[in-house]
């Protein structure tokens, strides 16, 4: 095994939207191909991610990764990672 090394992420675009509540669902809708996402039974979207099925939260930001894949992300960790671009 190699020793640790500090290393850096690279610059990557990514395609993302804030989820604000039931508001947005037709939104989410047409950003989500309709076998990747649904809704639970108290109205939260539930996503089909890499990792199994995650619940997104409101307030929580879903994003298109570089693969196609669609995973929700808390606003504070969102905010750390990304910013947007012109």
């Amino acid at each position: 095994m190699s020793e640790p090394r500090k290393m850096r992420k690279k610059p990557v675009v990514i395609t993302a939207m804030q989820w604000r509540g039931p508001e947005d669902d037709s939104e989410l809708y047409r950003f989500i191909p309709g076998n990747k996402f649904c809704v639970s039974s108290d109205g939260h979207p539930c996503i089909s991610t890499l990792e199994g099925l995650m619940r997104a939260e409101k307030g929580d930001w879903i994003i298109q990764g570089v693969k196609g894949e669609f995973y929700p992300c808390k606003p504070d960790i969102f905010d750390a990672t990304y910013e947007e671009v012109q």
